[in-house]
């Protein structure tokens, strides 16, 4: 019995796109862990559902102009994400509502940009992700992006987080808080750009937000948080990415399967707010 076990979690191992594959999804799934911390709290879940979709046409726009995507899909998502602040500031609608015109209407562009311009870059690729397809350098490239935002997210975790609880409060205390409301744009642009090639502009959503949710049901405590979305991230990229192996089936998929299914648990049986814990009567 130990033997098969053994064999289902060496086997795979023993190949190097798997080897590259575990490598990148260690990379993105901690980053996306801390980052998704910050993101529910702030309660910005759309604006990196909004932020993921709009990168496709700066991405297409990269391309023909012979750029790394990398550099087109940063410049779309903050364009998306500053246009999203510049029309709330500036107009009587709602910010969700402002996210839905613009994310969806940059993301229709760059649908209709893909079918008028011969590529040979694969759709699927672009929205799924690839990640038993990455080479060395794209872990390169990645952890290019990722270790520096984790620093700053890590070093400045104190201030995002009064910040992203109490904004009011951050500017009394005499924070900057313009500049932390467009630094963490900029990182969630950024974190996109370096999750694009493993997973995708779509399933990136769900990585940047169900670690942190999980988090945030199973502690009261940000610390704590930070490490069991950390700690949910890590064993769902590991296990869904040996699922995928043997399943053959599509990594990136699997992985946010296992971050659903974790988070239906610790929705159901959270020690704190879990549906199905005995809740103690109102008193008056």
């Amino acid at each position: 019995m130990m033997d098969a076990f053994s064999s289902f979690l060496i086997e795979p191992l023993s190949y190097e796109f798997m080897q590259r594959g575990l490598m990148i999804a260690a990379l993105v799934g901690t980053v996306c862990a801390v980052f998704s911390c910050y993101l529910v709290l702030k309660g910005w879940s759309l604006m990196g559902d909004a932020v993921s979709h709009a990168v496709l046409p700066g991405i297409v726009l990269a391309y023909v102009a012979g750029l790394p995507l990398a550099a087109g899909a940063f410049a779309a998502g903050v364009f998306c994400a500053f246009s999203t602040g510049y029309l709330k500031s500036n107009s009587r609608i709602r910010e969700d509502t402002v996210m839905g015109i613009v994310f969806s209407g940059m993301f229709a562009l760059g649908l209709v940009l893909f079918t008028k311009i011969e590529t040979d870059q694969h759709l699927l690729h672009i929205l799924f992700g690839n990640m038993l397809g990455v080479s060395r350098g794209d872990i390169v490239q990645t952890a290019l992006i990722v270790v520096p935002a984790l620093a700053v997210l890590l070093v400045r975790r104190r201030d995002f987080l009064l910040y992203c609880f109490d904004p009011a409060h951050a500017r009394v205390a005499g924070l900057p808080v313009r500049a932390l409301h467009f630094g963490l744009l900029i990182l969630l642009a950024l974190i996109i750009v370096a999750a694009l090639k493993a997973v995708g502009i779509i399933l990136v959503t769900a990585m940047l937000i169900a670690p942190g949710a999980i988090g945030f049901l199973l502690s009261d405590r940000f610390d704590r948080m930070l490490v069991i979305a950390v700690s949910v991230s890590l064993a769902s990229c590991l296990i869904g990415t040996i699922l995928s192996f043997h399943l053959d089936g599509a990594t990136a998929p699997c992985i946010v399967l296992l971050q659903a299914a974790v988070f239906i648990l610790a929705l159901l049986f959270a020690p704190r707010g879990g549906v199905l814990r005995k809740r103690r009567p109102v008193s008056i």
